[in-house]
């Protein structure tokens, strides 16, 4: 039988099934220490004041946006080559995704597009740090400043990536006004479903907490204790929504947590690994390993196809032999969703060109040598076979 590669998996081990198996042995399933000690973990890793721990990382995108304030009439600077999420979220608070070109070789929002594109019913950037390359975030954070626009990082595929100098380098998600990770199984660290925002304002955490809790005041955020009064349980200060995240998620993304460094390790060693195979490879072009100001967290390992290959034809080629890939990303403003609204009638050449290109290789944390030397080989052959 052939050997079944997939595109990524979770990496979980002893110390997450205890960790969850333990919360099981309680009564308190829902908004309780398990969650309270993952926000302090997450806070104190990226040396921010406050995380605030969500469903999912599109919850998190959405009440980010609330939390700014940000609405009907108001536009939204984000990058088309990016998972959906970003621009769902944008019209889920009735405000408009405007969407800028690229650099080509971060694949992350290009500053001088950003300029380009900001207008006078402006309010935010919201920038994603594609495949765990940290964006430009000096440049970005200058035209911010200059414009009185707030931040929003969508980190959900950065996690422990960083940005700055070597002296100065900072965690991507303290650079933001607002940060928002997401930890779906295919991430670095993963509760299964969920993600967390990261703020530094004490007024933002507490609307935030308010708000993933159906509008409940912050001292009706705790679940109510056996035969207490639900009295504060019932109380609503604001229309809100049930973003909350359970005991046992937060208990495995707490010991995720704490295997992170040995995780991004084996992630680097992985690209490390690919990039070495790749290398007599002609016409694709790997990613780069490394990066001028920035320490790249390795989300998935993604080439670029010639362009005058048959990107369907080599997936297909590849599936064939059992190797899984993706088609990352497709850009948002064409995709069939988005037709004929008017944020899609925009021209991102650069954008529309890369990603046409775009494969992600199998990439997980214990990925084999002898398993990633099988899909080199027969990305090789159905490359030459065009």
């Amino acid at each position: 039988m052939t050997e079944r590669i997939p595109l990524s998996a979770p990496d979980i081990t002893d110390a997450e099934i205890a960790a969850v198996t333990a919360v099981l042995r309680t009564p308190c399933l829902s908004l309780g220490p398990e969650l309270e000690a993952f926000e302090k973990a997450l806070a104190e890793y990226h040396g921010v004041d406050h995380a605030v721990v969500v469903s999912s990382g599109t919850a998190g995108l959405h009440l980010a946006l609330l939390a700014l304030g940000i609405g009907e009439g108001d536009e939204v600077i984000l990058p088309s080559f990016a998972f959906v999420a970003v621009a769902n979220a944008v019209l889920q608070v009735r405000a408009m995704p405007v969407f800028a070109e690229i650099d080509a070789a971060t694949l992350n929002l290009e500053p001088a597009a950003v300029e380009r594109a900001v207008s006078r019913r402006t309010r935010a950037i919201l920038v994603v740090h594609t495949f765990g390359v940290p964006a430009q975030m000096d440049a970005l954070g200058t035209i911010a400043r200059r414009h009185g626009l707030a931040i929003i990082e969508d980190a959900c595929e950065a996690l422990g990536a960083r940005f700055g100098d070597e002296t100065e380098s900072r965690r991507v998600g303290s650079f933001g006004d607002l940060a928002v990770f997401g930890f779906y199984p295919n991430k670095q660290l993963t509760t299964g479903e969920g993600g967390a925002v990261l703020c530094r304002d004490a007024v933002h955490a507490a609307q935030l907490r308010s708000l993933r809790n159906q509008g409940r005041r912050c001292d009706g955020n705790a679940a109510p204790k056996s035969g207490a009064s639900i009295s504060g349980w019932l109380d609503h200060a604001e229309p809100g929504y049930n973003y909350r995240l359970s005991e046992m998620a937060c208990a495995l993304g707490r010991a995720q947590l704490s295997r992170l460094g040995e995780m991004l390790a084996m992630r680097k060693a992985a690209a490390q690994r690919y990039d070495k195979l790749l290398a007599q490879t002609p016409g694709v072009e790997r990613p780069p390993l490394h990066r001028v100001q920035r320490e790249i967290s390795w989300f998935v390992y993604a080439v670029r196809l010639p362009a005058d290959v048959d990107r369907d034809h080599v997936q297909s080629a590849l599936a064939h032999d059992g190797i899984a890939t993706g088609r990352y990303f497709p850009p948002i403003h064409l995709q069939p969703a988005w037709r004929g609204h008017s944020s899609a009638t925009v021209s991102l050449p650069v954008t529309e060109a890369i990603a046409s290109r775009m494969l992600a290789l199998p990439f997980f944390n214990r990925i084999e040598e002898r398993q990633q030397k099988k899909v080199v080989e027969a990305l090789r052959w159905a490359v030459s076979s065009r």
